[in-house]
């Protein structure tokens, strides 16, 4: 784990104008796909901290008989439903993400949803000294500045590909096509605060998320004077 350099002056703002209220620790947490983010929310889980998983949250939004469910058949079409009614998520994704303007289409449905559903369970948490957004696209949808601090779990490209292929089955250009979907690592890594390098073992990884569960409870400790 490494303290990152500070982000753009507006970012920087927005945090301060942020903490200017009194409440938890807000922490959003990111990497790429393939990075391990998953490994390292359900460790900060296990130490106490109250985890949003904006993933969790994206499949509630599209349940069977949603709102949201019910317009992403009317924009896709009923192809992208399984025979149950659920969404079949692998084939819509294969469409989003082979055409920027589809996924667009997709992100207006989703996003707002996320977000009320997001501040919903945060504030039903209130309380908790540290609450963290596990937030896959955070960097994308320019959100840094809404937290008081950025985690990001990083790893390279390379490392990436082969765990896409050795933990999930995914063909090379289909993993390629999903990383170029994302914000490049140097994007993420300029809205960091703070960064976990999850490139080695689950070993190291423990150590590391460890020491990053110890240093938000105390800037939790220092923001709530």
């Amino acid at each position: 784990m490494k303290h990152s350099r500070p982000c753009a002056t507006s970012c920087r703002a927005a945090r301060a104008e942020a903490s200017l209220s009194v409440g938890p620790l807000r922490v959003g947490l990111t990497g790429g796909i393939g990075a391990g983010k998953s490994e390292v929310s359900r460790r900060l889980a296990s130490y106490g901290a109250v985890v949003i998983d904006a993933d969790a949250v994206a499949r509630e939004v599209v349940a069977p008989r949603t709102p949201g469910l019910a317009e992403v058949v009317q924009k896709f079409g009923p192809d992208v439903l399984r025979a149950d009614g659920s969404l079949d998520r692998d084939r819509l994704g294969k469409l989003v993400f082979a055409d920027e303007s589809l996924r667009r289409q997709l992100n207006a449905i989703i996003h707002p949803r996320v977000g009320e559903r997001m501040a919903e369970l945060e504030r039903q948490a209130a309380g908790a000294p540290v609450i963290v957004h596990d937030v896959p696209l955070l960097a994308e949808n320019h959100l840094a500045g809404g937290f008081d601090e950025v985690v990001v779990v990083d790893v390279s490209p390379r490392i990436q590909l082969e765990r896409l292929a050795r933990e999930r089955g995914m063909p090379r250009a289909q993993a390629e096509a999903r990383m170029r979907a994302q914000a490049s690592r140097e994007e993420r890594l300029a809205i960091a605060t703070i960064v976990v390098d999850n490139s080695g073992s689950l070993t190291e990884l423990d150590r590391e998320v460890g020491e990053l569960w110890a240093e938000l409870r105390r800037r939790a400790l220092a923001a709530g004077g």
